[in-house]
């Protein structure tokens, strides 16, 4: 199995996750909306996860308070395994 990474952003609420969903979708990334990955042990439950090739445009909506978020993860699967590396 091949080695596959993700950006993840995680949310302090299920409302914050919706909103971010419209955004999401405003800005035409491609996205799936996921149980927050165990990896990641903070945040509502749900988590957004994303291609990295999106991760600029990612930062800049955070950045312009479009959506409010409790971070950013480089997500990594590599078979059975699995990382999470803190961005934000």
């Amino acid at each position: 199995m091949r080695k596959e990474t993700y950006g993840v952003t995680t949310y302090k609420s299920t409302h914050h996750t919706i909103q971010a969903e419209g955004v999401f979708k405003e800005k035409g990334i491609s996205f799936r909306t996921i149980p927050t990955p165990r990896e990641i042990t903070v945040s509502c439950g749900l988590a957004i996860i994303f291609a990295l090739d999106d991760l600029p445009k990612v930062k800049e909506m955070v950045n312009s308070d479009e959506i409010n978020i409790d971070g950013i993860y480089k997500y990594t699967k590599d078979g059975q395994k699995s990382s999470a590396e803190r961005i934000i």
